[in-house]
């Protein structure tokens, strides 16, 4: 989902939606497409989460596992998807610094169906965020951190997630 901060654009654009027949509603909304981005990382009873304004990149990857490493207080073996911060030379270095503490493992190639934090996105924007339509950019930073803050504490839907990915 994509809004931008002030919920305004240049021209409105124009979506159908249910009505009387014969009788068509058109609900008005204002895009200009800024992107609201995640990070997650999930271990079997629970997950950790970051919101970002734009795209992720190799800086918010280590500040992540910064995050992890000292709210966790364990070592890590990280399982990534192959995205290019994943491979940075900044991700490699870090890890590199941590004595072992963070120990990497990256999925094949396109392999979402490997991936719990993907049926995690797709719980999220078909459940939780299902049909929710915000009037601005911080509105839906608000609702989607409100909602994975709920799913953090409903073990059911970490567990569904690791189920479906079929890792264990």
């Amino acid at each position: 989902m994509f809004i931008d901060e002030s919920g305004v654009s240049e021209r409105p654009s124009r979506v159908r939606t249910w009505a009387v027949k014969g009788d068509t509603p058109v609900v008005q909304f204002h895009f200009k497409w800024h992107q609201l981005s995640l990070i997650a990382g999930m271990h079997f009873s629970g997950m950790c989460f970051r919101l970002h304004a734009g795209t992720v990149a190799k800086e918010q990857v280590v500040e992540f596992f910064k995050a992890l490493l000292a709210h966790l207080r364990r070592p890590l073996l990280i399982l990534l998807d192959s995205s290019r911060p994943h491979r940075s030379h900044l991700v490699r270095d870090y890890v590199a610094s941590t004595a072992g503490q963070i120990r990497l493992h990256f999925l094949p190639g396109y392999a979402p169906e490997l991936n719990p934090v993907e049926f995690l996105w797709a719980w999220l924007k078909r459940h939780a965020l299902a049909n929710f339509c915000p009037d601005t950019f911080a509105e839906l930073q608000h609702t989607t951190r409100g909602k994975l803050k709920s799913a953090q504490r409903r073990s059911v839907i970490i567990a569904s997630c690791w189920q479906q990915a079929e890792l264990f």
